[in-house]
Parts: structure tokens; sequence; C-alpha cells
């Protein structure tokens, strides 16, 4: 047998020659028990992210020889392989449908049982629980309150399996939404609002989070804007399925009808969360073998792992703290926030003195935010284009400040009512267009989890202001709070403007570090091998640059 030679044998066949073999006891001298320990800790160890750029043959976990052409080493392959972009399309339509229809779905729902009390309030809720003096404030501040101080839990969607975290969080407010409809007293309503309150805080924040795990960086703000569009989208539902509930005569009083309709339905969507909401990208059920592959290979190229699931850096959580990227943007939501928590709740109430009957008032909510729903969805699609969401907050920002203005200055119904249309078209785009910001800017997985609990911790800070500044002894004009919501929109729009300044000045700084980089287009260059090739491109690196 001319030629032949054992050790070659042996690796062609994927084995360890028996002269190459550590004989060596493993763990000698330890007790049994740290054996069968640190021999799991070792199987459980993750490969080391590839060093060729084959992102789908190394998610299969090929040998790195395999990849080699003949007479080529690892380093010198010309054309290594790579994922076809419309196999590539058709893994991404599949999260769409797998994916952003049911969190929005739930978010929908989330929305709808938050704000559905500024419709309860003016269907009788008012007066059976003797809603005077700052009660009703009360009831929106203590929601907050909890809200903020559960704001950690975003957090929980990478610790935890997602759908189990999701089934729990959705079933808690569910049954505190619920509940509001048989309270007799401020106080009990007060507890319902706290749960609805701790349990919401856990699903919402985190959701823009959760997403950052399946989409690329340039694909992620449609998505979150579709998420989030669900907010003007409840609300104009809200207005009217309030209509059709508290139009009728029914046995019991209409608000607490309002409050069984709009929550039973979220205790049900509890079991839909935990058996469709996929445990992690990877093993989404929609999905066969061949586009799980293609899956692992885009979070090799987003951060060069296939397992983000599990575990938080704590390095990564301090650096985050002292990062001022992370506090202006949650500056931003906090501004934001103060109109964009206040209108859906206020808006009904503030129609009802505009002249219109409470009926009326319910149904004239609608046309404002579905207005607002579809400038969302289109804002983010622009931004995610053309990577520029600095700008687009400025934009939407200097909309919403335009018709908060129009509500303070003018005594018009008509022109009010048109002012109520460019702040609800302004608010929550920019809302939808912060929240990817912090997530496309942040270096590593821990992080842009940190920037998003930071981020809400500050910025849910600003609904406690916005809820205070519409007393009732300054009806119908409410002139205090509209100035005040314009204020804080247009000051939004300053500090999108200053950290895109920073930005610039950060990415020429990496420039002069690494080199400069081709004009980025999404998550990489636009040379199309480029996109294909890139690794870790969404974490600190030389690939790494910041979204304007």
């Amino acid at each position: 047998m001319a030629g032949f030679r054992p050790t070659t044998f042996w690796h062609d066949h994927g084995r360890i020659p028996p002269s190459e073999q550590d004989t060596t006891p493993p763990f000698r001298d330890r007790p049994d028990l740290v054996t069968l320990i640190m021999g799991f800790w070792k199987r459980a160890e993750k490969p080391a992210p590839p060093r060729t750029l084959d992102h789908v043959a190394w998610a299969r976990g090929l040998p790195n020889r395999e990849l080699e052409k003949e007479g080529q080493s690892e380093g010198e392959v010309q054309r290594p392989h790579h994922v076809s972009s419309e196999l590539e399309r058709r893994v991404v339509r599949k999260l769409d449908l797998g994916v952003v229809p049911l969190v929005s779905a739930l978010y929908l729902l989330a929305f709808l049982d938050r704000s559905n009390i500024g419709n309860a309030r003016i269907a009788g809720m008012r007066e059976d629980l003797d809603l005077h003096g700052n009660r009703y404030q009360w009831l929106l501040n203590i929601f907050y309150i909890a809200y903020i101080i559960f704001e950690v839990f975003a957090l929980m969607w990478k610790i935890l399996p997602p759908n189990i975290w999701a089934a729990f969080v959705v079933f808690g407010w569910g049954v505190a939404a619920t509940l509001q409809a048989t309270t007799q007293v401020w106080e009990t309503e007060m507890v319902c609002r706290f749960f609805l309150g701790l349990f919401e805080a856990g699903f919402g924040p985190g959701i823009p989070y959760l997403l950052s795990f399946f989409y690329l960086r340039h694909e992620l703000g449609l998505r979150i804007g579709i998420f989030l569009s669900a907010a003007p989208l409840a609300t104009t539902f809200a207005g009217a399925l309030a209509y059709g509930i508290t139009s009728g005569h029914s046995a019991i009083a209409n608000w607490r009808l309002l409050f069984l309709v709009e929550g039973l339905p979220t205790i049900i969507m509890a079991a839909v969360a935990y058996r469709f909401l996929p445990v992690s990208p990877e093993q989404a059920r929609f999905l066969n073998q061949e586009e799980a592959l293609v899956v692992k290979a885009r979070g090799v190229r987003q951060v060069g792992d296939v397992s983000r699931i599990g575990g938080i850096d704590w390095r990564d959580i301090g650096a985050t703290l002292i990062d001022a990227k992370a506090w202006i943007t949650a500056f931003m939501y906090f501004s934001t926030n103060v109109g964009f928590s206040s209108l859906p709740v206020f808006l009904p109430t503030i129609l009802e003195e505009m002249g219109y009957s409470s009926v009326n008032a319910q149904g004239l909510t609608a046309p404002p935010f579905f207005l607002s729903f579809l400038v969302t969805i289109i804002s983010v699609y622009i931004a995610d284009k053309t990577q520029q969401r600095g700008l687009t907050v400025i934009v939407m920002s200097t909309i919403g400040f335009i018709g908060y203005v129009l509500l303070a200055a003018c005594k018009t119904v008509g022109v009010r009512y048109f002012g109520v249309f460019l702040a609800a078209a302004g608010i929550f785009p920019t809302i939808a267009n912060i929240l990817p910001w912090v997530l496309n800017n942040q270096g590593s997985d821990t992080r842009r989890g940190a920037g998003i609990a930071i981020l809400n911790i500050i910025g849910q800070c600003g609904p406690l202001l916005g809820t205070n500044i519409f007393p009732s002894t300054e009806g119908p004009r409410y002139t205090k709070g509209m100035w005040v919501s314009a204020a804080f929109t247009l000051f939004t729009a300053f500090l999108a403007m200053g950290l895109r300044i920073l930005l610039v000045w950060e990415n020429k700084k990496l420039d002069q570090k690494h080199g400069p980089k081709s004009k980025i287009s999404g998550s990489g260059a636009t040379d199309p091998a480029s996109m294909e090739t890139a690794v870790c491109e969404e974490n600190y690196g030389p690939n790494f640059r910041f979204v304007l």
C-alpha cells in the first residue's frame, strides 16, 4: 500500500490518530462530581466565530478543511459559499409572517388595555368610582410608576425563552385589565392599574430588543415601526370599539363591559404566545432545515455567533451606563412621551369639551390615530432605506410640535381638530424611529438591551409629567398642557440634531482608526460580495459604523 499515510487516513475520517491522542486521564485527581461538571462545561463551550467568511458552512459546524479548495489554505479561499439573496428574502418573509404580526397583535392589546381608561372615564366610571379631584390622574400615574420600576424586565428576553416570558407577562396584564371591570372603589382600581403596569413593563419595552435577534440593522426599523404602529391602530380601534360598546344599554355599566370585552382576549392570547412565539430565530417552527441554517448565518453576520439567548455581560452594562448616546436617546424618549402618553387618554375628554357629545367624541378619536398609523410605517421605511434616523426624528417631531401649537393657540374647533391630526402624526412616528436608533448604535447584544432599559427607565418618566398637565380645571382648551407638550416635542428635535452631530464625529474617528468604509446602505457596503461576507458587523469592530 504505497503512499498510504496512517495519520492522513484518520484525519480524513474525522478521527484523531492513536499517535496523536492525549492519553492523560481527564481532570486527574478531581472528584467524580467535579469531573462531570467540567466535562459538561467543556461540551457546552461555544465554537469561536468563523475565521473564514462562510457563514452558512460555519453555522452547519462543518470542519474548516471542507471549506478549502484544493491547493488553498483557509485564508486563500477566493469565493466562499454564501446565502443566496433569494433564499434570504424568503427567510425574512417567513420571519415577517411568523413573528411581527404576533408581537404587534399583543402590543395592540397592551395599548388598548392601558389607554381604554380614557374611554371608560367618560362612559360612566367617573361617577361610579367617584373620580373627583386628582383621582383620575393617580390612576394614570400608578400605571407608569409600576412601568418605570420594572423596566429592567426588558433584559428578560435575553435570559429566558421568549415564548415562556411572553406568555407569563401577557397572562398577567390580561388578568389585571379584566379585573378592572369588577372594581367598586377607587383604591381597588389603583391596585389593578399597578399590576397592569408591572406586567406590561415586561412586554412592550423589550420587543424591539427581541426583534434585533431576528433582523439585521437595516431591516430592523421597519419591523419595529410595524410593531409600534399597533399603538395608534389600537387607539383607532379604542375609539370605534368604545363607541360600539358604550352606545348600547347592557345589564352592567358600559364602562365595566368595556374592560371585559377588551381584557378577556388578552388572557386567551397568552396561550397563543406560548405556542407560536419562537424560542429563538433558528428554532422557529415555520422554518425548514435549510432556512434555519440561513438564520444562523445571519446571526454570524450580525454578532459573530449563532446562539444569542441566555445570559448577559455585566461589563457591557457598565459601559452602556457611561455612554452619552444612551442618555441622549433616553431624554429624547422622555420628551416625546410627554405627548405620546397623554394624547390617547385625554383626547376623548378634549373632544367632548370641544362641544361634541360623549358618543361622538369616542368616534372622532379614530381618524387622527389611523393617519398616525400610516405615517409611522412610512417614516420608518424611509429611515431604513436612507439610514437617516436622526433627520426622520427631527421632521416628525417638528410636525408634532406644530400640531400642539395649533391646539394651544387656536380657539376654532376645526383648526384644533386639525392640530390633533398633526400631533398624532408627529409623536407616534417619532417614538417608532427613536427605538431602532438606540439598537442600531449599541455594539453588542447586552449593550443593546441595556440601552433599551435606560431608554425606558428615563423615558417612561415622561408620562408622569404628561398625564398631570391636563387638570380638569383647565378645560376645555387645556392651554398649559398643550404648550408643555409642544415645548417637549420641539426639544426632541434639538436633541436628535445634537445626537446626529455626535454620531458624525464618532464615525469620522472610526474611519481614522480602521480606515474609511464604503458608503453604507443597510447592514454593509454597497458591494454585494461585501454584504454577503461581512462578519460581526453589528458589534463594535472594523465593520461597525453608527447610524445617523
